[in-house]
């Protein structure tokens, strides 16, 4: 009589820890469908997601146990319930052991070597009501040109149901030098997207397809065919469980057809731009500046420590995007020591030593020659005029639309020089390195010009910005085109 009692004894006990893992999966289903955490043990939202389930357990299981304990009249605390509060403090330990480990302090050189630095919008009247611009643009080189494309999202969750059947029709793209926007409508309609729901969003179809992942961002990008997709790169942590962020693979996504495929760093297609976030390079060369010397020396004698300035611009050479920004030494001055270069597929990085004003000590001289219209200036970007590195800025208005252009000297940014066209702005700047003597007028030498002689039939002088520029045709009707103001000599008439 006594076994049988014993027996449903334990079976009133064993009940409340089945319970409580029946709540526990149901909660955690439910946060794993919304919350998408990676399942890596380098994630810290991996193991908030992890240390909420069990805590959910724990307390489920005492509340229950409270209740049964109270029936049987049991007051002393289950074995199993006191190994769970050992479970939840070794968690605790390892979590707060390995967030320690990945600092700065004991990872320095890690932090130091992540980054090698070498010296050296159309009609959308059809779609308007339904959808709106993405909030962020992504800067790309195209065909060898720069461009930032956005795509479209839904506009709601109600505008969603409408329209989730067929899709998203298109994308926006910008250009960045004459700032003209169009409306691209595709063949196939985007279908995955971050402003999607249920299992047409974008967040919600990699996570599923990759559990493990740590995926940086979702970055919009064409080919060079115009096709559009979604490129995810997956970070890796270098420093102990949680720190030193690098880029080991990416994912290539179609938000047509929902199709991916992952590639590691090395094997990336050439046409994808942005591999490397502007905020994850200037965090890697912010670390190879200042921990170079080891973690102490970045606290208190901060020999020889740099780091870049608040932000960062793009350039594209050759078929590539670089990220752009300005160095300086960690003493927080105004001033410069150099610029660098960082290529945001490769990863490649080229330091150039140009000393000079930082980029807002910039941006405030050209808004200060235009006070009186209250225009602000963009991030600049860096370019050589005769020799001088100069930075180049757009100008807009309250409501964000382009008005003019500014050119300011790196080494003397009192030589400012403002247009309403980048032809214009440049002829003005170049008119001021003249008068200052910043460039001088090269010697040229006839003899070794080739020469023809030819009949004047009609000369016409334009006068563009201080520079005249003089139009020669002939008889047989071809036109001669020259700068008179940059070389008189050039031009010799019978």
């Amino acid at each position: 009589m006594a076994k049988k009692s014993n027996k449903k004894k334990n079976e009133k006990k064993s009940h409340p820890y089945l319970i409580s893992a029946v709540v526990t999966l149901i909660v955690g289903a439910i946060f794993y469908y919304f919350l998408l955490p990676p399942l890596n043990i380098s994630s810290v939202a991996s193991w908030l997601f992890f240390g909420g389930l069990f805590t959910t357990y724990v307390v489920v299981s005492c509340i229950v146990n409270g209740v049964v304990n109270d029936t049987l009249k049991d007051t002393k605390m289950p074995k199993q319930d006191k190994i769970q509060f050992y479970i939840v403090g070794a968690g605790l330990v390892i979590f707060i052991i390995g967030a320690i480990a990945s600092t700065k302090l004991f990872q320095a050189s890690t932090y130091a070597n992540l980054l090698q630095v070498d010296r050296a919008i159309g009609s959308l009247s059809d779609v308007v009501s339904q959808f709106v611009v993405g909030e962020y643009y992504s800067q790309i080189a195209y065909n060898g040109k720069p461009l930032k494309i956005s795509s479209l999202e839904y506009a709601g969750f109600f505008k969603y149901l409408n329209n989730k059947s067929e899709g998203i029709p298109g994308y926006v793209s910008v250009d960045p030098v004459t700032n003209d926007a169009k409306y691209v409508k595709l063949e196939q309609n985007i279908q995955y997207t971050e402003s999607a729901y249920f299992g047409k969003d974008l967040h919600r179809k990699l996570r599923f397809s990759y559990p493990t992942a740590i995926f940086e961002g979702y970055h919009f990008e064409i080919d060079e065919e115009g096709n559009p997709y979604y490129i995810c790169p997956i970070v890796k942590k270098t420093a102990g469980l949680f720190g030193a962020d690098d880029v080991k693979a990416v994912v290539v996504f179609d938000p047509i057809t929902g199709d991916s495929e992952k590639y590691d760093v090395g094997e990336i297609p050439d046409w994808i731009d942005r591999v490397y976030d502007g905020d994850l390079l200037q965090n890697q060369y912010d670390s190879y500046g200042t921990l170079q010397k080891g973690y102490w020396n970045s606290c208190f004698g901060k020999s020889g420590c740099k780091k870049t300035t608040e932000d960062y611009g793009y350039k594209v050479i050759g078929n590539d995007v670089w990220i752009y920004t300005g160095v300086t030494s960690v003493a927080g001055d105004e001033s410069n020591i150099g610029f660098v270069l960082m290529n945001s597929r490769t990863k490649e990085s080229k330091y150039l030593s140009v000393a000079g004003a930082e980029e807002f000590s910039a941006m405030s001289a050209a808004e200060g020659q235009v006070q009186h219209l209250g225009y602000v200036a963009s991030f600049p970007s860096l370019v050589n005029i005769g020799g001088q590195a100069t930075y180049i800025m757009v100008l807009k208005d309250n409501g964000g639309l382009v008005k003019m252009y500014a050119m300011v000297n790196v080494e003397k940014y009192n030589l400012v020089a403002t247009g309403s066209t980048q032809a214009e702005v440049l002829a003005a700047y170049k008119t001021l390195l003249h008068s200052s003597g910043m460039i001088q007028e090269e010697e040229v030498d006839l003899e070794t010009k080739a020469s023809k002689t030819i009949e004047i039939q009609d000369i016409q002088y334009i006068t563009l910005s201080g520079d005249t520029i003089v139009y020669v045709k002939d008889s047989e009707g071809k036109v001669y085109k020259q700068f008179f103001a940059e070389n008189e000599k050039l031009i010799l008439l019978s």
